[in-house]
């Protein structure tokens, strides 16, 4: 089991033939296989299969009810439900939410917290993933509905208006039935602003890896890594990217080309997107979980350059000169191949050709196009370098310019010029690491490269309180959704103890509305 979900995790983040870096970094949530299994109420009644889809009449615009609605899919499972019990909603959030619906059963926090409470799981799509699309393209004209507020409205809409498949679900509304909402990464900032924007609607709510605070200038991302990854092996890549650095201020052209040359990238014509891949292989942090071991592509990376002859690097790694050659040799040997496949390096790393049908195909269920919208316009949290006098595994020749450069090729209908995403203005409507509101459940990561943009970012210190707790386990990034990380790592287990712990008190406190 263990080792399937890790190959499946892994599997999920081989994107070939993204050029923006910044999307193999999305704040994803980790699939898990979806049981094959029948399940039945507990009165012993066969159940649908939790892969059954359900379509809900939804807003297309919640300021303009007049426009009508568009199909909304969902998926649910009421194994555990008896009457009384929670309504627990998750939506994934930025992704297809087919494939998603082991998050209905018990192998995760959400199915747990329906089963200690005798509640039904449901999981939402969200308004332009996947098959739930107002429209049917992905220009910036349709996406001109894709925001923040309109997705909260959506959840909202949803709680009060929907009529769910199981018998009673047309009787259990917010104020007829607790309703508890769930999310992870993305999805788990939309849980807190959430419970800001519409406060009351969702009795209680559990966001992991939610990372509340939008910004421009995420060069935090890279923080958890460089701190938690075999010490040798940030050693060498620092090496590598101040040599890189030093080469780009001294205007040293033949110097990164040969640097380049060494990777077998000699033909990625801009030295920025050169410096963009070799991110790639910081991003394969992020689909770790607690069970994945050897032969995960990170390690294999870190292997790469630190292992020789059998004998691994001190703290210090093996200097530079040996650096350049074995992160260039695995590039050459097996990253490649990875990440482009059959195509040219310009092709497949380049990001100038605003022509690539990366930036003109506007048919829907793209998740990657929709998720540039959110972070032109609202989120940023673009994977830069870090400020002069920090350590730095990442380029500094990377700076927000270089997404919102793309921001225009992707949607020259919106852009003329490379816009600022408005993270401030997110962060007063939604209240961001500010947020202080009841009933809402923090579970973090350390070695979670979101963390910085969540309630446990370094120095925050936000308080963790009866009211609103904030609990850190020793995770990836949601590796407290899982119950299986539950199992393998001890502090994941405190976190999901106390999460459930926490729901059993709230759930008992609630009353139905007059």
């Amino acid at each position: 089991m263990m080792w399937a979900l890790a190959s499946l995790l892994l599997a999920g983040l081989a994107r070939a033939a993204i050029p923006n870096a910044m999307l193999r970094g999305m704040p994803s949530l980790p699939k898990i296989p979806v049981p094959a299994r029948s399940n039945t109420s507990p009165n012993g009644t066969a159940l649908p299969p939790i892969t059954t889809v359900y379509y809900f009449d939804q807003l297309i615009d919640h300021n303009s009810p007049d426009l009508g609605t568009f199909q909304q899919r969902y998926w649910m499972n009421w194994e555990f439900y008896e009457p009384g019990g929670p309504i627990v909603l998750m939506t994934p959030g930025e992704t297809d939410a087919d494939g998603y619906e082991g998050y209905l059963t018990n192998e995760t926090i959400n199915g747990l917290i329906a089963q200690q409470q005798s509640g039904a799981a449901v999981l939402v799509e969200h308004r332009f993933f996947g098959y739930s699309n107002p429209y049917d393209n992905l220009t910036s004209q349709s996406l001109a509905l894709l925001t923040i507020q309109q997705a909260i409205d959506d959840l909202d809409y949803f709680a009060n208006t929907a009529d769910l498949p199981m018998p009673g679900g047309d009787a259990v509304k917010p104020g007829q039935a607790p309703w508890i909402l769930i999310g992870g990464s993305y999805s788990g900032a939309l849980t807190g602003w959430t419970m800001v924007n519409k406060p009351g609607l969702f009795w209680a709510a559990y966001a992991s890896s939610a990372v509340v605070e939008a910004i421009t200038d995420y060069y935090g991302y890279f923080t958890p890594i460089r701190e938690y990854m075999p010490q040798n092996c940030s050693s060498d890549v620092e090496a590598v990217i101040m040599y890189l650095d030093g080469l780009y201020a001294a205007n040293n052209t033949a110097g990164i080309q040969t640097l380049k040359d060494a990777f077998g990238l000699g033909d990625v014509v801009h030295v920025d997107d050169f410096a963009s891949a070799l991110q790639y292989n910081l991003f394969d942090w992020q689909s770790l979980q607690p069970d994945v071991g050897p032969g995960a592509m990170f390690f294999d990376f870190c292997d790469a350059l630190e292992v020789k002859d059998g004998v691994s690097a001190g703290p210090e790694g093996w200097g530079l000169e040996n650096a350049i050659y074995s992160w260039g040799n695995f590039w050459n040997t097996t990253y490649y191949n990875y990440v482009c496949g059959s195509e040219d390096a310009e092709t497949c790393l380049g990001t100038y050709n605003a022509t690539q049908s990366f930036y003109t195909n506007v048919t829907i269920n793209n998740a990657e196009r929709s998720w540039f919208w959110m972070v032109c316009n609202q989120v940023g949290w673009y994977q830069v370098g870090p400020p002069e006098g920090q350590p730095a595994i990442v380029s500094r020749i990377l700076q927000p310019i270089y997404e919102e450069r793309q921001c225009v090729d992707m949607f020259p209908q919106a852009f003329a010029y490379p816009p600022q995403p408005t993270t401030t203005e997110t962060d007063m409507m939604y209240d961001g690491w500010n947020l202080d509101v009841p009933r809402l459940f923090f579970a973090n990561g350390l070695r979670d490269p979101w963390r910085e943009a969540t309630v446990s970012a370094d120095g925050l210190y936000k308080a963790n309180t009866t009211s609103m707790p904030i609990y850190e386990g020793d995770g990836f990034h949601c590796s407290d959704l899982i119950t299986e990380n539950g199992i393998v790592d001890p502090t994941i287990a405190v976190v999901q103890a106390a999460g459930l712990m926490y729901m059993k008190e709230w759930i008992a406190e609630w009353t139905p509305s007059a």
